[in-house]
C-alpha cells in the first residue's frame, strides 16, 4: 500500500516538475489577464469629456473714443442687428455735422455753375445770332450797290467797299462761332469740376454718416450677450473691447485629445456626441496644431439636429470614429503592447505561457488588430510580462 501510494504521488508532482523545469520560472495566473484572439470589427476611435463652445462668438469693439452706454446685460438673449450699446462721440458727430454743411455749399455751388453756365450759352448764341445778321445785311448791300453799278448809278469803288464789309462780317460770324463754342466748352469744364467735388463730399458725409451710425453696437448674430467687457458709461478710446454674443446656432464641443491619436486625425471625421441616453451625429471641424501637455485640441461640429436647451460650457461625452476594419483578428488591448512593443506575446496553453514572436496593426481604446503569430481561439495574456523576464516559457501557478 505504501508503495502504490508512492507511485500515484509521483504521478501527481513528475508532470508538474517536468513543466517547472522546462520552464525556468513561474507566476501566479491571479495577477494576470488572459483574453482569446477572436475575429470581428475593429473600430478605431477616441473619446473624451467635452464643453460646448460657441463657434461664433465676436467682440464688438467701440469704433471711435466716447461715453459706452450699455443697453443690454450679460446673459440677455439678443437677434441679429439689434442695438446692444451706444457711443457718444461729439467729436465724430460734429465733424459730420460740418462736412454736411461743406456739402450744402457745394450743392448751391453746382446750382449756380449750371446757371452762369447756361448764361454764358446764351450770351453767346445772341453774339452768333448778331454776327450772321451783320454778315446777312452786308450781303444785301453787296447786291444793292452791284444792281446800282451797274445801272452807272454808282461808282464800282462802292461795290467793292461793300464787298470788303461782306467778307469781315463773315469773318465775324466765324470768330463768335469759335467763341461761343469755346465758352461753352468752359463753362461744362467748371460745371463738371463743381459736380466732382460735390460727389466726392456726398462720399466723405456717407463715410462718415457710416461711422457715427457704427457708434450704435449692433449684434452681428442672434444669440446671447456673453460678456461685457466694460463699465457702464465707462470712457473708452478707439478699438477698446466692449461686450461678446455667442452664436447659439453653431455650437461645437471642444475636447481633448490624446497626443498618440494627433496624427490620425483629419477634418470631417464622423463623431458621435452622447448627453445622457441620446446620441447626436457630429464631424470633426478643427485640430489644433500645438500640442500641450500631451493633449491635443479639437473641436466637433453637429452634423444634423443638435440637444435643446445647450448651454455654453456644458459637459458632453463625444466619440471621434478614426478608422473601422472588418473581419479582422483582435485582441483585448492591455500592456503587453507597451512591455513588449507590440512584436511578443505569451500563449497559454496547458498552464504555460509560451513567448511568441506576433505582429500588430491598428490599435483602439479597447482593441488590438493581430496581423500574424496568432491564431483565432488562441489565448494570450494582455496584461503586463515583465515578470517573465524574457522567459521563453512560464507556469501559471
Amino acid at each position: 500500500m505504501v508503495g502504490v501510494a508512492v507511485i500515484l504521488a509521483l504521478i501527481g508532482v513528475v508532470p508538474s516538475v517536468a513543466r517547472l523545469v522546462s520552464a525556468g520560472t513561474s507566476v501566479s495566473a491571479a495577477a494576470l489577464r488572459i483574453a482569446e484572439i477572436k475575429r470581428g470589427t475593429l473600430v478605431r476611435d477616441v473619446s473624451a469629456q467635452g464643453k460646448v463652445v460657441a463657434a461664433q462668438a465676436p467682440t464688438l469693439y467701440a469704433t471711435a473714443p466716447g461715453t459706452v452706454t450699455l443697453l443690454t446685460h450679460a446673459g440677455d438673449k439678443v437677434e441679429k442687428d439689434q442695438i446692444l450699446a451706444e457711443v457718444d462721440s461729439p467729436e465724430l458727430t460734429n465733424k459730420l455735422q460740418q462736412e454736411q454743411a461743406t456739402l450744402a455749399s457745394l450743392d448751391i455751388e453746382v446750382g449756380r455753375a449750371g446757371i452762369d453756365a447756361r448764361q454764358k450759352a446764351l450770351l453767346a448764341k445772341k453774339t452768333v445770332d448778331s454776327a450772321r445778321i451783320d454778315r446777312q445785311t452786308a450781303a444785301r448791300e453787296v447786291e444793292r450797290k452791284s444792281q446800282a453799278f451797274q445801272k452807272g448809278a454808282m461808282p464800282e469803288i462802292e461795290v467793292l467797299r461793300s464787298k470788303d464789309e461782306l467778307a469781315k462780317a463773315e469773318l465775324n460770324v466765324n470768330q463768335a462761332q469759335a467763341d461761343a463754342q469755346l465758352q461753352n466748352e468752359t463753362a461744362a469744364f467748371e460745371l463738371k469740376t463743381k459736380r466732382l467735388a460735390l460727389e466726392r463730399q456726398k462720399l466723405l458725409v456717407a463715410d462718415l454718416s457710416r461711422q457715427v451710425d457704427q457708434l450704435k453696437v449692433r449684434a452681428p448674430v442672434a444669440g446671447q450677450v456673453g460678456q461685457l467687457l466694460v463699465q457702464q458709461k465707462a470712457n473708452v478710446p478707439i478699438n477698446s473691447g466692449l461686450l461678446t454674443v455667442i452664436d447659439l446656432t453653431s455650437l461645437e464641443v471642444e475636447l481633448q485629445v490624446p497626443e498618440v491619436f494627433a496624427h490620425d486625425l483629419s477634418i470631417g471625421m464622423p463623431a458621435e456626441i452622447s448627453e445622457g441616453t441620446n446620441k447626436y451625429k457630429g464631424e470633426l471641424s478643427a485640430v489644433s496644431p500645438e500640442v500641450v501637455n500631451g493633449q491635443v485640441v479639437a473641436r466637433v461640429r453637429f452634423a444634423g439636429d443638435k440637444p435643446p436647451g445647450l448651454r455654453q460650457s456644458q459637459q458632453l461625452t463625444t466619440r471621434i470614429l478614426i478608422d473601422e476594419r472588418p473581419n479582422v483578428l483582435m485582441v483585448e488591448r492591455g500592456s503587453f503592447v507597451d512591455s513588449g512593443a507590440g512584436r511578443i506575446a505569451y500563449v497559454v496553453h496547458d498552464g504555460i505561457a509560451e513567448r511568441r514572436a506576433i505582429q500588430i496593426g491598428a490599435t483602439s481604446l479597447n482593441a488590438v488588430e493581430i496581423l500574424s503569430g496568432l491564431k483565432q481561439g488562441e489565448r494570450i495574456v494582455i496584461s503586463g510580462t515583465d515578470t517573465f523576464n524574457g522567459a521563453e516559457k512560464v507556469v501559471l501557478n
